[in-house]
């Protein structure tokens, strides 16, 4: 293998494939990348078996081949080369090493057989369609937040992707993690009805949303009931998906929400965050007090003070105490784009549906504390 590539070209490929790579692997060929120089181009993989990550950049091939390397290793080395630096990769025969040279730069780096690394088939992926990326940017971007962190609850670990057979047919992304939840809807794709509901792991959404930030105007999905994968034109992700049944989220949905308090989002997130400064490290909590037009925010700790802020608000129900955390209330308010949230509220104790004026098809739910 005799290739020579641009410096900025190899070095956005390697930042998008070698995220995926642990660390620390007790597999050996795992850590690696595994090259393939053909037709005018390089392509870069990496793998930890249940995530790939492909990218092909343009190269000069002078001699096609393949072989893999350690891909921190590789990443550190151009990311330290100048810009606009032409980077020279080839395979020597005499050491087995893979030599890597630019301007006075010289490396030579221990590699692996490329017949050893390990790819995640596809041939069952059945369902096909192709969507906008900002769409798809947009349902993981704003439903992510709301993830599980528990490792026992394994199938909350990650973003539940369906088709919604509504009013308004739809591709529907939740995520929950029993404390709140989040229900984003964009468009149906054409071919998209008769997709399997699937459960992308926390892992392969991170990786998705920032190779998301470079994509193309369309990303193309196959989904099976065991992997998934989007497709960006010159690379892909693939991923294993999350084996587990998602909660039926519609019934913790509350319909009857009577009590509708309308806020300045900007205004209301700084607000929690600054009262918060002084909340219990553990539950971070912070009590709404309404009344007419009138929303008073306040902290109790014992241990660190108290806190006390008042806002003018648009709020015409029944007067009314609940509690949140605030982590969680900040999070959600990032995720409204318009200038007004709408919150509707039924009791201390009953979850509370937090809309978005300028965003119809976004929907959140939060669990009170008691406080």
């Amino acid at each position: 293998m005799k290739v020579t590539i641009e410096r900025s070209a190899l070095s956005k490929a390697l930042g998008h494939v070698q995220s995926v790579v642990e660390r620390r692997n007790t597999i050996p060929i795992l850590s690696n990348v595994l090259l393939q120089a053909d037709g005018g181009a390089l392509t870069l993989t990496a793998t930890d078996l249940d995530i790939e990550i492909s990218e092909e950049a343009p190269a000069d091939v002078s001699t096609k081949g393949a072989t893999t390397v350690s891909a921190l290793t590789l990443f550190e080395i151009v990311k330290r080369l100048p810009d606009g630096a032409q980077v020279r990769l080839e395979l020597s025969g005499d050491d087995g090493r893979l030599q890597v040279s630019s301007g006075r730069s010289q490396f030579a780096l221990a590699v692996l057989p490329e017949d050893d690394f390990p790819s995640l088939s596809t041939d069952d992926l059945e369902t096909r369609f192709s969507m906008p990326t900002a769409d798809l940017r947009r349902l993981l971007g704003k439903a992510r937040f709301a993830m599980s962190q528990e490792e026992t609850r394994y199938y909350l670990n990650g973003v539940y992707l369906h088709a919604h057979d509504g009013d308004a047919p739809a591709l529907r992304a939740a995520a929950t993690d029993g404390h709140r939840l989040a229900r984003i809807d964009a468009p149906l794709p054409d071919g998209a009805g008769a997709m399997p509901g699937v459960i992308v792991p926390r892992k392969a959404i991170a990786e998705l949303t920032r190779l998301l930030e470079d994509a193309e105007e369309n990303v193309e999905i196959a989904v099976s009931p065991a992997k998934i994968r989007f497709g960006f034109g010159a690379g892909y992700l693939t991923s294993k998906l999350i084996d587990g049944s998602f909660p039926d989220y519609e019934r913790v949905i509350p319909k009857g929400n009577a009590n509708v308090l309308r806020v300045e989002t900007k205004d209301f997130s700084q607000a929690v965050d600054r009262v918060s400064t002084v909340s219990a490290d553990r539950t971070r909590s912070v009590k709404l007090a309404l009344e007419a037009d009138r929303l008073r925010l306040t902290v109790n700790n014992p241990e660190a003070g108290s806190a006390l802020e008042e806002l003018s608000v648009d709020y015409g129900g029944d007067p009314l105490e609940i509690g949140f955390n605030a982590r969680y209330l900040l999070d959600v308010a990032q995720q409204v784009d318009g200038e007004t949230a709408t919150f509707k509220l039924a009791d201390p104790s009953s979850p509370t549906v937090i809309l978005d004026e300028e965003d119809e098809r976004a929907l959140y739910v939060l669990m009170p504390l008691r406080v």
